[in-house]
């Protein structure tokens, strides 16, 4: 697995060859990331943004965002022998100051959070649906910039209900993966 762009663009980071996690494919995130720096239709810019990479996984997404000029990057994420390998990523890379890394469940620790955040980005298990508490808890507890953008990795065939939490700006499917782009209602 490989960072696309930014400084460490070619870089490869470790992922984990079996495990109960699922890596973005990096044909999605070159999608995602070209939506992020071209849409006329997203009003947000990942240089000098505080982002929240949730069931962040090894970190691929969040590392590439520091790659590309991101503030700051908080990931929290569950399964241990996925956080072993995201920390071992941000420290082969030399990115520790610019990170926050969490193991834990990401609702024991949402509620804790002081700062705010300008990207959100999910990639539960596609069998998961418990992320859309998560997201109520972000929208509760406001730890989100006036100007911010969430991003969504579900299977195509997801029928998610976001109604009073999220209002859906973009919607692009890859394969099996389905992308929503939105904003806290």
């Amino acid at each position: 697995m490989r960072i696309i762009g930014g400084k460490f663009k070619g870089k490869l980071i470790q992922f984990l060859r079996v495990g109960k996690t699922r890596p973005l494919k990096d044909s999605v995130r070159e999608n995602i990331f070209n939506i992020l720096m071209h849409s006329n239709k997203l009003n947000i810019r990942i240089e000098g943004s505080d982002i929240l990479d949730l069931y962040s996984g090894i970190g691929s997404f969040g590392i590439e965002c520091i790659s590309r000029g991101a503030n700051k990057v908080t990931f929290i994420e569950q399964e241990k022998s996925a956080y072993k390998i995201l920390e071992k990523n941000l420290e082969n890379l030399k990115v520790l100051q610019d990170s926050k890394a969490i193991n834990n469940k990401i609702e024991n620790v949402i509620n804790r959070f002081k700062d705010k955040f300008s990207i959100f980005f999910l990639d539960p298990p596609f069998v998961d649906s418990e992320f859309i508490e998560n997201l109520k808890m972000i929208k509760i507890n406001k730890i989100f910039n006036k100007r911010h953008l969430v991003i969504i990795h579900r299977e195509k065939k997801s029928k998610d209900n976001f109604k009073e939490i999220l209002q859906p700006i973009l919607i692009k499917e890859y394969g099996r993966s389905k992308i929503i782009f939105g904003v806290f209602i």
